[in-house]
């Protein structure tokens, strides 16, 4: 009988969740609990971490999962490396449902940094207005950067001060329109972008409405994570799914 546990979290995991649902198949979904109020999914759903590898393992062997899709962020690298271990320890198949990453386009002005300390030492020496958008786990590293005027957008306000003495937050939760984005950096004299390379349409406003106001991109490139099977549409993930029950797997 296929079980099959979903990391989401994201809106491609969204779309999987209600296309397994309306096919009838047996699964749960995860969230990692960093959201307040994560949106309502139509599958049974659990919040929280899993207590690294061994954790994940014992509750894919109690659950009895027997496929594992991780749609998680394309920077959740933790929750991605304990997954292939986990899966590799319970014998169960994975394939993980990732979006393509942006791809840098005539009048784009990008600065590529490894991780996020590289980031924060690309902005300039002088002060400038910096829409920060790589969410609230990654700010402490522009504490190193106190001169600049930070704007940054979270879906829930912060539990604490910022890091930094000029910051100002928005809370919303996307998609973004490019109208919406240009609006925003226009109304805040935004010099500056720092994003991550999530990928997919959701996000994707910012770093056109960068393009079209002339701005420089700061873009922090993706982690390295293990190989593993990987698709980028909803429609493969089912396919893999239906493939793998018919084989008994």
């Amino acid at each position: 009988m296929m079980r099959a546990l979903i990391l989401g979290g994201t809106s491609e995991a969204n779309l999987l969740a209600d296309a397994v649902a309306c096919a009838g198949c047996n699964a749960i979904y995860s969230y990692g609990g960093r959201t307040r109020a994560p949106a309502n999914q139509p599958l049974p759903t659990r919040i929280g971490g899993f207590g690294g590898v061994n954790g994940l393992a014992e509750f894919i062997r109690r659950e009895g999962i027997t496929h594992l899709v991780d749609a998680t962020h394309p920077f959740a690298a933790e929750m991605s490396r304990n997954a292939v271990a986990a899966c590799e320890t319970t014998g169960i198949p994975l394939i993980a449902l990732e979006r393509a990453p942006w791809a840098k386009g005539t009048g784009d002005t990008w600065i590529e940094a490894a991780n996020i300390s590289s980031a924060a030492a690309a902005l300039p020496d002088n002060r400038a207005r910096v829409f920060l958008a790589i969410g609230r786990q990654h700010i402490t590293a522009f504490s190193a950067r106190p001169q600049h005027a930070y704007t940054l957008r979270f879906v829930d306000p912060p539990d604490g001060p910022l890091p930094f003495p000029d910051g100002d937050v928005i809370v919303s939760r996307g998609p973004f329109t490019l109208a919406g984005e240009l609006e925003m950096m226009r109304a805040r004299g935004i010099e500056w972008v720092v994003a991550r390379n999530s990928g997919g349409a959701g996000a994707r406003a910012k770093i056109d409405a960068a393009r079209e106001l002339g701005l420089p991109v700061v873009m922090l490139k993706r982690p390295e994570l293990p190989d593993r099977p990987r698709v980028e549409s909803v429609t493969e993930v089912m396919q893999w799914l239906r493939h793998r029950a018919c084989l008994g797997a």
